[in-house]
Parts: C-alpha cells; sequence; structure tokens
C-alpha cells in the first residue's frame, strides 16, 4: 500500500495511533486538522495533536477554518483515499465523492450505536458492558454511512473513559489497516445501517459533569468512570468542587441522605447514593492535586470527611 495516496482527517489524540499507522504503511501527501488555538492566560498558540505528528513526518498541513467552505485546497492533493478519525466537522458531499476509493471513517462504537462526537464516554455512561471500532464509508449525515468492518472489545466494571480511549485508538488503526487491502481491491463488506438501532452520542456538556449521588450507585459509577479523566465528573463538598476519577461500587445499604459520606479508609471514601454505596479512591479537590484517597488520608485526618455531604450545588 505505499503507492497509496491518503489525505489523514482529524484533531484529537485518538487520530494520533491512526494516523501514524497510515505513514507507516501508505503514502500520505496530507493531513487536515482543525485551526490552532489560543489556550492559557497568556493566549499561546497550541498545535493539535495530529498537526504535531504531520509536521515531524514533514507531511502538509491544512487547517480550513469551515471546511463545508474551504473544501478546494483538500481536492487539489488529489488523494487516492481520504481517511478521517475524529476530525470534528462535517465534511462536505464535494470532499466524498472525489477520491477514486471515497472517504472512510474511523468511529469508536459499534455503529448504529453511539453516532455523535462523545461515543467512548456515551457508552461507559450507559453503562455498556461492549464497544468497539467501526470503519465505514463516508455520508452527509453524521456517522451514517454503510459499514465495512467492525471489531468488538469489552469495557471493564470500572474501566474509565481514559482506560478505553487509549485502547480503542490502537484497534482503530489495526482495524484500518486490516480493511484497506479489501477496499482497494473491491472486496469489502457494504452493509447499510439498521436505523431502527440508532442512538446518539451527544457531546459532553458543562451540565453532564455535574453528579448526583441520589441516583443509584452503578449509575453514580458509570457516570463517573465515563467522564474520567475527561473532563471530569464531580460535586460540591463545603462549597469546594471536588472531582473524581477512580471509584467502585459497594453493595451495602446504610441508612443515610444521599451523598453523606458514611466512611473513610486508605481504601476510599465510601458515599451513600439511592441505595448503595459509592468508593472513591481518587479525585482531586478545588486548589489541590489530584490524589489516591490513601495519599488524601497523609494529610488529613479521615475524621474531617466523616458526615460531610456532597451536593449538586
Amino acid at each position: 500500500m505505499k503507492d497509496l495516496n491518503v489525505v489523514f482527517m482529524g484533531t484529537p489524540d485518538f487520530s494520533v495511533p491512526v494516523l501514524q499507522g497510515l505513514i507507516d504503511n501508505c503514502n500520505v501527501i496530507g493531513v487536515v486538522t482543525q485551526p490552532d488555538k489560543e489556550v492559557g492566560r497568556k493566549k499561546e498558540i497550541e498545535f493539535s495533536p495530529i498537526k504535531k505528528l504531520a509536521l515531524e513526518n514533514n507531511i502538509k498541513v491544512l487547517q480550513p477554518e469551515k471546511i463545508r467552505v474551504d473544501y478546494q485546497c483538500v481536492l487539489d492533493l488529489n488523494p487516492d483515499i481520504i481517511v478521517t478519525c475524529a476530525y470534528g466537522q462535517i465534511i462536505p458531499v464535494e470532499i466524498l465523492e472525489y477520491p477514486k476509493y471515497k472517504c472512510i471513517n474511523v468511529h469508536a462504537s459499534l455503529l448504529p450505536k453511539y453516532r455523535g462526537g462523545a461515543p467512548i464516554h456515551r457508552a461507559i455512561i450507559s453503562g455498556e458492558k461492549e464497544t468497539g471500532i467501526t470503519i465505514m464509508y463516508m455520508a452527509p449525515g453524521m456517522d451514517d454511512g454503510d459499514i465495512i468492518s467492525q471489531e468488538k472489545i469489552s469495557i471493564g466494571e470500572n474501566e474509565t473513559v481514559g482506560d478505553l480511549h487509549d485502547k480503542l485508538s490502537v484497534l482503530g488503526r489495526d482495524l484500518l489497516l486490516k480493511t484497506l487491502p479489501s477496499i482497494l481491491d473491491g472486496t469489502n463488506n457494504r452493509i447499510k445501517q439498521d436505523e431502527s438501532q440508532v442512538c446518539l452520542a451527544k457531546i459532553i456538556k458543562k451540565e453532564d459533569e455535574i453528579i448526583d449521588f441520589a441516583d443509584t450507585a452503578v449509575n453514580v459509577h458509570n457516570k463517573i468512570r465515563g467522564l474520567s479523566p475527561f473532563p471530569g465528573g464531580y460535586a460540591l463538598l463545603d462549597g469546594k468542587r471536588v472531582k473524581f476519577y477512580r471509584t467502585r461500587v459497594d453493595k451495602k445499604n446504610v441508612d443515610a441522605l444521599p451523598g453523606t459520606i458514611v466512611m473513610v479508609d486508605k481504601t476510599g471514601i465510601y458515599v451513600k447514593t439511592n441505595d448503595d454505596l459509592v468508593v472513591v479512591e481518587e479525585l482531586k479537590i478545588e486548589g489541590k492535586k489530584q490524589l489516591s484517597v490513601q495519599d488524601l488520608l497523609n494529610g488529613m485526618n479521615k475524621e474531617e470527611l466523616l458526615n460531610k455531604v456532597f451536593r449538586k450545588e
């Protein structure tokens, strides 16, 4: 596949293994990524992870503000195929129909489930036991193109978005490279998605980050790990925002109000929910570093936490 001229479109860390796999096996002639961002108080310019990798490999980088309008620069590269992975903009039909082998997308779910921008977060929050990667032909709608190949991966009961993100990004690379030969020789699958099975993976918003311990322990645990480490789910304790990163469920029904800290030991902070307990193992209190509970207790008496209540607001 070394003579296959590829344009890659992607932006975040998740896309990096996929692009690296293409660089190692194909002729990547251009990379399209989101415009540079200003970050921090000093508003310093930050390149996307994909731009950094492209520049390290002397690959041409394009960063149109609106790809729906400024797409000619992509067509001018005359690619044989375009591969996208978490690019961040809707691709116009002018690009979709241009390459000989069309446009292929690497998506982090088992489509038609979890179409949209936060498939890994939403799968965990929903309590799914498995997810995977879908290689698909792109279509004008959101993640609704024909499926070429899929591969499943199990989700552990305490696995976080960060854990699963890293596994899926490597799986996406491997499945794409395994699938490409069949696309090039015309022997690949082309399966229509079952629209009756569609569910959406909406982008995580600020209000989605709030943890309500009045829910069941399983739901609270799933939401916390479905937001960890990015962007991080939180509740308030003594008016300070506390972000949660690692938790587990302890099936004990204690008589206390939801959100109440009923026990503390070196393994965690035990918090009452609507039914059982959620044990917080790793957290970050506003103004302090992210710590395990064991490290937190090195500088704090556990009696200071007992009977305090985590609140939504």
